[in-house]
């Protein structure tokens, strides 16, 4: 099938590979010329496992290719994937410029065609795809919705770091449709992935993917609440989270206590779900509480940290890890930047290391030292504090920490092995 991909962020771009790979034609679309020249040359604009090697690929192939002529993929494809950006407003909102500014472009293309697909695979609230694109749509194009061109809802439960495999391999395929006849298409897109096919109305495709994301961000805050908990009574609560997960009920995922979640999706689709519930006036208690304990949560290891040291002034801290989890190079809504904050206001030196997220840390922290290892930001540091679960960090071992002026090690994430590294504790365990 052809397929125009409208946006090469995280989904867009992971979801167009992934396409791609499975031999159909794919045009990526994007409005930044240098991404656009990146795509085509074969290096993806954002670090994903695994992507680069099958962009590559697609490339040799000739099943891929990017523009910044969006009017040209829409009339070289028969569907239209919209997975641009909805970021957050100051207010928590959703702000839906980029969705608008797409749907009314693509409307426009389509004026000269019939039959088009048009796919939301952003994340937007529950009514969006049916009040704000499909009118744009018909307003620019001069047709309607049903009849002259097909609407699916078809939400991403893409995780970073895990995101082509997620493609590959998805728990469930979501088609929430206008029209039956579009949506016998999407499913015949995704007709050989081994995956149960839920096919709905539009809302209530939307609402799977806020309802799925605001459950897994409170399981978050729930286990994190408990670890607090436990580190008051010395108890460790991944031994907890092992008993818990027994029960088939509750299952182990999602329970890895911590410094708290971050990412591109927990906090925002939280906060636009809040929102949303506020405009019909109700109340979401859990969704304000998982909220609440997350912000809270980072600040738990500073707590711990100055319980040891006291004083943080001129204290040299190593933090070994910047993006908000391994295998990504995100930094959004990390942890880190929120701990990294709290230490140079209470006058701290910061010696930081990340596997791949040092060059986006950079455009927030452009002042603190950047290691090109972990053993250099240990090198004479006062502390240390680990913050993101990469692998390399699972092979530290006192030998490493020998190298610091004292030995005073917090783990924010479980990584370290206590049989080769003696003296650590947790932020809540």
């Amino acid at each position: 099938m052809k397929i125009s991909i409208i946006g090469t962020g995280y989904v867009g771009l992971c979801t167009g590979a992934g396409f791609a790979s499975l031999g159909h034609e794919v045009i990526c679309v994007d409005i930044s010329q240098e991404k656009v020249d990146m795509i085509n040359s074969g290096k993806p604009p954002i670090y994903e496992k695994g992507l680069e090697e099958m962009l590559k690929q697609c490339i040799k192939n000739k099943t891929i290719k990017a523009t910044t002529d969006l009017g040209y993929a829409v009339l070289n494809s028969q569907v239209s994937f919209i997975a641009v950006g909805t970021p957050s407003e100051k207010d928590g909102s959703i702000d839906l410029n980029y969705i608008k500014q797409v749907s009314a472009d693509i409307g426009k293309a389509i004026k000269k065609k019939n039959g088009h697909i048009i796919v939301v695979k952003s994340t937007v609230l529950p009514e969006t795809t049916g009040s704000v694109v499909i009118p744009l749509l018909e307003k620019n194009s001069a047709k309607r919705a049903g009849s002259d061109f097909g609407v699916c809802m078809n939400p991403e439960f893409l995780r970073e770091g895990m995101a082509l495999e997620d493609f590959l391999h998805p728990d469930r395929i979501v088609i929430g449709e206008y029209d039956k006849e579009s949506g016998d298409v999407l499913e015949k897109l995704y007709k050989d992935f081994k995956a149960p096919i839920l096919r709905s109305d539009l809302k209530t495709a939307e609402m799977i993917k806020y309802a799925s994301n605001s459950f897994l961000a409170t399981k978050v805050s729930f286990i994190n609440e408990i670890g607090n908990i436990c580190k008051r009574l010395g108890i460790d609560v991944y031994d907890v989270a092992k008993g818990m997960a027994y029960d088939k009920r509750i299952s182990p995922l999602f329970l890895q206590a911590g410094c708290g979640f971050g990412g591109s999706c927990f906090k925002k689709d939280l906060m636009a779900l809040i929102s949303k519930a506020v405009e019909l006036n109700y109340e979401a208690r859990i969704l304000n509480s998982a909220i609440e304990t997350n912000s809270l949560q980072p600040m738990k290891i500073i707590e711990l940290l100055e319980k040891r040291l006291k004083d943080l002034k001129n204290k040299n801290i190593a933090v070994l890890g910047l993006a908000f989890k391994p295998e990504t190079d995100d930094i959004r809504d990390t942890p880190a930047i929120d701990i990294i904050r709290a230490l140079l206001e209470k006058g701290a030196v910061i010696n930081a290391y990340d596997p791949k997220a040092e060059e986006n840390m950079r455009k927030i922290f452009p002042d603190i030292n950047y290691c090109e290892d972990a053993g250099k930001a240990l090198k004479d540091s006062d502390a240390c504090l680990i913050l993101t679960e990469w692998q390399e960090f699972k092979n530290l071992s006192d030998k490493d920490f020998d190298a610091m002026r004292e030995k005073i090690v917090i783990e924010g994430r479980k990584v370290l092995n206590p049989d080769m590294v003696t003296d650590f504790e947790g932020i809540c365990w």
